[in-house]
């Protein structure tokens, strides 16, 4: 029979961990560095998670050191770059307090303790002891702010500590905002930047991702307003062009010289690419019981709907139930079908409202369909306990846990929308533009080869993303350090310093914060 908890575990197999110390990385000598047509005399880094040096689901003082802002500051020095500061956080624990209370999770470890399964878990070695009330009293040559969305980096009062416990506010800028009523482009503005990165709009699309398409695309509702949107709406593309180009005409206002990049697609993530489809193991007696149950289903019910006009009938190979022996994939709510749950409960089916509901936009995934990687824990539950509700097999996984390939068509629009400003606005402008999608492409497709091993996307051992399947790891930041390094050369005629990935680490493989 079935066993009663699907886990996957493959994606924790200790034997394909990347782990390495990480090293000094001294810039090389030899040779003349030059800055060409631009001046990092006062460098200054926008953008968000990305750009902070978040991994591991956290902000921490690690992290933030190996950010590609930091890296690629140490490269500039050596051709008349400054001084870079960043608002580092009080521990490398990487949770937060409000009013000595936490409101933001600790960073994940990859745990060793002989007892769970191995895997990510919250730190629990020390204590949080950042607390965002407590404002670091001016800005800083790295702007990156967590969770911001293009628009949110002109909002006033995005950094104001009241406005953080409602919601209306960013912890982490509050910790560094020049006053409560600031903006982020504001007060990077302000420090008169003579060159600047920009890397901005992942989350105007990858929270509508990560919460399994639940948001509103705002490119099918038309809506300007980003004061309307909900915090899993996709950006319209509108409001987005013309917000970065009110930030790139306040940042080269000066004179700046810059670096803009452009946004990955979600499916070069292992976030979405971790998890198989294909993830519920069935031994034959369960597979040929299953068909069973399904069979009025796909023989009678279907059907019969065609006939009554409810349905069209290519929905109905769609919608078929198959198990068999051996793995199979998981059953899903698909939003974009037909709900045929009121109709299924009259004559002639009667099916009972419970069994209705479950049926009601019903399906089997595909291989092209993503499985969250924070969707593993609610495939395989059983919510009967006696095996006849298993959420993925008998009950479908809900919306949240799925992005359908319709989702996923909705998210790509509007990546290929924004791309398409972003290196309008950089060629308008005359700034560099690094293809940071092609770089991540080539990782989740085969890998980036460099001096000493190639990075891909493979959760853990690929060496490119932390332990949330989101963020670069300090390899990957020193590979995103070069990719920025190359187009400064080939725009402004440059000579800087590459450096090597080798010297910077990847996943830890320990319970221990350092």
């Amino acid at each position: 029979m079935m066993k009663k908890n699907i886990k996957y575990l493959a994606i924790l197999a200790l034997g394909l961990v990347a782990c390495e110390p990480e090293f000094d990385n001294p810039i090389e000598e030899s040779g003349i560095y030059t800055s060409g047509e631009a001046d990092f005399s006062n460098f200054v880094a926008l953008g968000n998670s990305l750009t902070a040096g978040f991994a591991d689901g956290a902000l921490y003082i690690t992290g933030q050191e190996n950010s590609y802002p930091n890296i690629l500051s140490q490269q500039f020095a050596v051709a008349g770059g400054g001084e870079f500061t960043q608002p580092l956080m009080a521990d490398n624990t990487g949770g937060a307090l409000l009013g000595g209370n936490q409101i933001l999770e600790n960073r994940l470890v990859l745990v060793f303790d002989g007892v769970t399964p191995v895997g990510p878990a919250r730190y629990t070695g020390a204590p949080a002891t950042t607390d965002i009330s407590t404002n670091l009293g001016g800005s800083f040559n790295n702007m990156g702010v967590p969770g911001a969305k293009s628009f949110h980096l002109v909002a006033p009062g995005y950094g104001n500590v009241a406005g953080v416990a409602s919601g209306e506010a960013n912890p982490y800028f509050a910790r560094f905002a020049s006053s409560a009523t600031a903006t982020v482009l504001g007060d990077a503005v302000a420090q008169s930047p003579t060159f600047f990165t920009l890397w901005i709009g992942n989350n105007d699309i990858l929270s509508y991702a990560t919460s399994g398409g639940v948001g509103v695309d705002q490119n099918v509702t038309g809506e300007l307003d980003p004061t309307k949107y909900g915090p899993n709406d996709i950006t319209n593309a509108n409001t987005f062009a013309g917000v970065y180009k009110q930030i790139l005409d306040a940042m080269t206002a000066g004179g700046a010289k810059g670096v803009v990049l452009n946004l990955p697609s979600v499916t070069s993530i292992p976030f979405f690419t971790t998890v198989p489809s294909k993830a519920v193991p069935l031994d034959a007696d369960t597979a040929a019981f299953l068909n069973s149950q399904f069979e009025a289903y796909n023989t009678q019910i279907l059907p019969g709907l065609v006939l009554a006009g409810l349905i069209k009938a290519d929905e109905v190979a769609k919608r078929q139930i198959n198990f068999v022996a051996g793995q199979n994939f998981v059953t899903i709510t698909d939003e974009s079908l037909t709900d045929i749950s009121t109709a299924i409960q009259g004559a002639p089916f009667n099916v009972p409202a419970p069994q209705a509901a479950v049926l009601g936009q019903l399906r089997q995934a595909t291989s092209e369909d993503l499985i969250p990687l924070t969707s593993v824990g609610n495939i395989g539950v059983d919510l009967s306990g006696d095996g006849t509700q298993v959420t993925g097999v008998s009950v479908p996984l809900g919306d949240a846990d799925v992005l359908t390939t319709a989702e996923q068509k909705t998210i790509e629009d509007a990546r290929v929308a924004f791309n398409a400003t972003i290196a309008g606005l950089a060629a308008a402008n005359g700034l560099a533009l690094y293809d940071a999608a092609g770089d991540l492409a080539q990782a989740a497709n085969g890998g980036i080869p460099f001096e000493g091993g190639v990075i891909t996307s493979d959760f853990i051992a690929g060496g490119g993303f932390s332990l949330d399947g989101v963020h670069p790891t300090p390899r990957a930041h020193a590979l995103v350090t070069n990719g920025i390094l190359n187009a400064i050369e080939a725009t402004y005629g440059a000579s800087l310093p590459s450096v090597n990935p080798i010297d910077y680490g990847t996943v830890t493989a320990s319970n221990e914060v350092n």
